[in-house]
C-alpha cells in the first residue's frame, strides 16, 4: 500500500520530489488519501481545544457502550460556517473520504454518564438542540481539554475530538419550528411520531438526532436512544409506514436498472413489476476492512411481500438504510416492484463513514433517469457488465432472482 518514493511513510513527512507536485489530490505516493492532510488539520483543531469552549452546537450525540448508562451530549463546531453541515449527510454528497474527514475533525463531541430515563435539565438542552433546525451557540465545560483523534463506524458518522463535559448551556434562541412542537407534544408512539414529521419534510438525518435524544414517545416511554440505534431505528420506521403505502399503488410497468458509484461503492439497482420485495446483496472486496484474503465475500438479507420479523444480521444498518432509500424514490414515483440491489465495495474503501453512504448512493442512483428492459434476463446481461464479481455468483444466493415467474421473460 505504500510507497517508499512518497510521504506515505511512518513519520508522515513530505517528499519534495513528488509532494509538491501532487498538493494531495493525485496521490503519486500510492497511499488510499494524503497522509499529511489528517495531520495539519489534527494540528489546526489541537490548537483550539480547551477545558472552555464557545461554538455552534449542531446536534447531539448518545453513546451505546454500557447501557442503560451511557454517554451523552452535544455535538459542538469549531468551524462557524460550516456548523449546519458538519453532522448533516444529507449535505455530504459528492464530498471525498478525505472532505469528510476534514470536515468531522471540526467536531468536538462533549459527553457526560447519563442513565437513558434521566429527564435533568443537561437532557432538556440536549433535546432543545436537537430538535432546533439551525445551530446555535452553545457554552461548553469540560473537565479537562477534549482529546483529539479520529474513530470510524460502519454506523455513524466519524468522530473527531472527545472530552467529558461538566456542563454546558444554550446561549442563544433555539429555532424549532410550530409543526415539530406541535408533533413532539402529542401523546403519540415515537413510530407515529416519525412518520408524521417525516411527511411533514423533515428528513431522516434530523429525526435520527431527535429520536436519540429522548424527545419522541409518550410521556412515560421517554428515553435516550443510543445513536447507532436511532439511526437504524428511523430508516426500520419510516420504510415500513412506506411499503404499506406502496402495496396500494400500481406495479412498475417494465424492468428498470438504475446505477451509481460513489465512496468506493458501486450500486447496481433491478425494479421487476411486481408487489413490493427487496434484496440486497454486499460484495466485499478482498483487501477491504472486512473482506477476506481468500476472495470476494457476498452477504445476502431479503424479505418478500410480507416483510420481514428478524434482523437483518449479516448487512446490519446497510440494509436498512438501502431499504428506506429504495422504497421512498419508489414511493416518490408512486409505483412498486420487486427491488433488488447489487452493492459492490471496492478494495479503495479503506475506512467506514456511516450507512448515510448506502442511503445516499441509492438516493443518487434512484434519482436517476432508469434504463428499462423487455425482461429480467436482458436487464442482468446490461447489469453483469458493470459489476466485478459474475453474475452467477450473485444469481447463486438470490431468493427473489430465482423466483422467476412468467412475466419476467421477454415476450414476442
Amino acid at each position: 500500500m505504500t510507497n517508499e518514493k512518497g510521504c506515505g511513510n511512518k513519520q508522515n513527512k513530505p517528499n519534495k520530489n513528488i509532494c509538491l507536485a501532487c498538493k494531495g489530490g493525485r496521490l503519486l505516493c500510492g497511499e488510499k488519501y494524503c497522509p499529511l492532510i489528517p495531520k495539519t488539520y489534527e494540528k489546526k483543531v489541537k490548537a483550539r481545544l480547551s477545558k472552555e469552549m464557545f461554538g455552534p452546537s449542531t446536534s447531539v450525540f448518545v453513546g451505546w457502550n454500557g447501557y442503560p448508562t451511557v454517554s451523552a451530549g452535544p455535538m459542538t463546531s469549531l468551524d462557524d460556517k460550516l456548523a449546519d453541515v458538519l453532522d448533516n449527510p444529507g449535505a455530504w454528497y459528492g464530498k471525498t473520504l478525505q472532505d469528510i474527514v476534514n470536515m468531522r475533525s471540526m467536531l468536538v463531541r462533549g459527553r457526560q454518564k447519563r442513565p437513558v430515563s434521566d429527564r435533568s435539565k443537561y437532557v432538556e438542552e440536549m433535546q432543545e438542540l436537537a430538535l432546533s433546525v439551525k445551530a446555535v451557540d452553545v457554552e461548553a465545560h469540560y473537565k479537562t481539554a477534549p482529546q483529539y483523534s479520529m474513530s470510524f463506524s460502519p454506523i455513524h458518522q466519524p468522530m473527531g475530538a472527545q472530552g467529558d463535559l461538566k456542563k454546558f448551556k444554550i446561549t442563544e434562541n433555539t429555532v424549532i419550528p410550530r409543526k415539530v412542537d406541535y408533533i413532539v407534544s402529542d401523546d403519540l408512539k415515537s413510530t407515529q411520531q416519525v412518520v408524521k414529521l417525516f411527511d411533514s419534510n423533515f428528513d431522516v438525518y434530523y429525526l435520527t438526532d431527535v429520536i436519540s435524544s429522548g424527545t419522541l414517545g409518550g410521556e412515560e416511554n421517554k428515553r435516550l436512544v443510543p445513536t447507532r440505534w436511532s439511526i437504524t431505528a428511523v430508516d426500520d420506521m419510516l420504510a415500513k409506514e412506506i411499503i404499506v403505502r406502496l402495496k396500494d399503488m400500481r406495479e412498475v410497468s417494465q424492468v428498470e436498472v438504475y446505477e451509481n458509484t460513489y465512496m468506493e461503492n458501486h450500486f447496481e439497482i433491478l425494479v421487476i413489476p411486481g408487489a413490493w420485495e427487496f434484496e440486497l446483496f454486499e460484495a466485499w472486496s478482498p483487501n477491504t476492512i472486512w473482506g477476506s484474503p481468500a476472495g470476494t465475500e457476498v452477504v445476502v438479507e431479503h424479505e418478500l411481500n410480507k416483510g420481514r420479523k428478524e434482523y437483518a444480521y449479516n448487512e446490519g444498518g446497510g440494509y436498512y438504510a438501502a431499504r428506506f432509500a429504495a422504497a421512498e424514490a419508489l414511493y416518490e414515483k408512486r409505483r412498486q416492484g420487486r427491488c433488488v440491489i447489487f452493492r459492490e465495495i471496492y478494495d479503495t474503501y479503506v475506512m467506514p463513514v456511516g450507512v448515510w453512504e448506502v442511503r445516499e448512493n441509492v438516493r443518487a442512483a434512484m434519482g436517476k433517469p432508469p434504463q428499462r428492459f423487455p425482461s429480467v434476463d436482458s436487464a442482468l446481461d446490461d447489469i453483469k457488465n458493470r459489476l466485478n464479481l459474475p453474475i452467477h455468483k450473485y444469481l447463486s444466493k438470490s431468493t427473489i432472482l430465482r423466483q422467476r415467474r412468467l412475466t419476467d421473460y421477454e415476450t414476442n
